[in-house]
């Protein structure tokens, strides 16, 4: 949470607060946190379909000759096989290996890309971005302006998402783009709940009418509150919390969006982290309680490790989290301790994602 008295509100602002948003201060701007209630939020998403206000990530547009080139060397994935309507996540890492922010990039053209930041971190990378770009035939532009988002997810998003635009929605970790009341959209099929959906990324002036057309439709306004027992439910990292310049993402579990043969920023430490263990020791691992308790990031776990997420899931009915523990207590099944507020309660290292769709 930010503290500080100079807050950005996003074009959607005015909505919040008709809708009887609780507006909190959050990576330097003014964000929904809920409307009806976290647990009823949540389980709208999860029953049907939500909309998130997430204009506040950051957005930076990569293009020219050596486009690919470039992003292959500061991205951790590989770049080269990110085809045009495609969408890859990834991580920035410094050069010891710790991570800068994870990041999703879209292909919108043979040498256009859009990076999509984390909010608190968007000028940071813009900086990082700059800083490599000087060795390539490259321009790098801050796109934050441009664009006001909006995350449309559960089972009924896409159905949802489509009567409202009109346009047939592309498939999962693809783009597409659609106009709606002569404005372009890019459609992306991401998401940040482990539920179906797209991201609709739209000039700002038009953000409030497309908020306002995807509720009359059926879509439930959800705040920040539900976007994070949602995330953690399915497992999904939030920088600052389980990733970090400390961390390597070997040690985080995002070795798989690491392809150390491109000779990334950083990949040489990747490597030695693959190959001999990450510097700390440690592995990020989901957990669950096998009893009554609500763990919260900062717990302490018993005979080593610290939570670095935790909530009570509304769908499981249980405490969950994510924890930084000892390489050899982070099997599935591995009891563990965990410190909340003085007293013990147990728990396990649980399968990921926590929460699966029942078949």
């Amino acid at each position: 949470m930010s503290s500080t008295t100079d807050l950005r509100r996003t074009p959607l602002y005015e909505r919040h607060l008709a809708a009887g948003a609780r507006v909190v201060p959050f990576a330097g701007w003014e964000m929904p946190v809920q409307y009806a209630g976290v647990k009823e939020e949540h389980l709208a998403v999860r029953s049907g379909c939500g909309v998130f206000d997430v204009s506040h990530m950051g957005e930076i547009r990569t293009h020219g000759p050596q486009a690919a080139e470039f992003l292959q060397r500061i991205l951790s994935n590989d770049v080269d096989r990110l085809v045009v309507g495609g969408a890859q996540y990834s991580v920035l890492c410094l050069e010891d290996g710790g991570v800068i922010d994870d990041l999703f990039t879209y292909r919108l053209a043979d040498d256009v890309y859009l990076t999509v930041t984390n909010a608190s971190n968007h000028v940071k990378d813009l900086a990082w971005f700059g800083r490599w770009a000087q060795d390539y035939d490259v321009t790098v532009e801050d796109a934050f302006d441009e664009f006001a988002m909006l995350a449309v997810q559960g089972p009924d998003a896409r159905r949802i998402a489509s009567q409202v635009l009109g346009h047939e929605l592309p498939l999962r970790f693809q783009t597409g783009g659609a106009i709606w009341n002569d404005a372009d959209v890019l459609v992306a099929g991401t998401g940040y709940t482990g539920e179906d959906g797209v991201e609709l990324l739209v000039p700002p002036a038009a953000a409030p009418a497309l908020w306002d057309a995807l509720l009359e439709a059926g879509a439930v306004p959800i705040g920040l509150g539900a976007r994070d027992t949602l995330r953690m439910e399915a497992c999904f990292h939030l920088y600052g919390n389980d990733l970090s310049e400390d961390r390597d993402p070997i040690g985080a579990g995002l070795g798989w969006a690491c392809k150390e043969s491109t000779g990334f920023v950083g990949s040489e430490a990747v490597a030695k982290a693959r190959k001999d263990g990450s510097p700390h020791g440690e592995k990020l691992v989901p957990f669950r309680f096998t009893d009554k308790g609500i763990p919260r990031g900062g717990n302490t776990v018993v005979d080593g490790g610290t939570v670095t997420s935790g909530t009570f899931s509304p769908s499981l009915g249980v405490g969950i989290g994510m924890a930084y523990v000892p390489v050899e207590r982070s099997d599935l099944g591995t009891p563990l301790q965990i410190d909340v507020r003085g007293r013990v309660r147990p728990a396990e290292v649980a399968t990921k994602p926590l929460y699966q769709r029942p078949s």
